[in-house]
């Protein structure tokens, strides 16, 4: 899926619809692991990542309130912010 230059960088900007999706490779699992945070962000096309990050956790509690479960553990990475300071996402 991806090159070998991306898996060493680790942590690799994505294009997806003309915005960034923060991605770190899982070396271990040997697989992508992408930033919720902006994938919300792009789909439900918020203007700010605050903005996303409130919209997914409105939207997880909501989930959980009507009885929906998660399919996945979403766990928290350390991934590069804009302000190119690393912060768990």
């Amino acid at each position: 899926m991806a090159g070998k230059q991306e898996k060493d960088n680790n942590n690799v900007i994505q294009p997806f619809e003309g915005r960034k999706i923060r991605t770190a490779w899982n070396e271990e699992q040997e697989e992508w692991c992408f930033s919720i945070v902006d994938v919300v962000g792009s789909l439900t096309n918020q203007p700010t990542p605050r903005n996303a990050s409130t919209y997914w956790a409105v939207l997880k509690k909501r989930l959980i309130e009507e009885g929906y479960k998660l399919l996945t553990n979403c766990k928290q990475l350390k991934m590069q912010s804009a302000d190119g300071k690393f912060y768990n996402y």
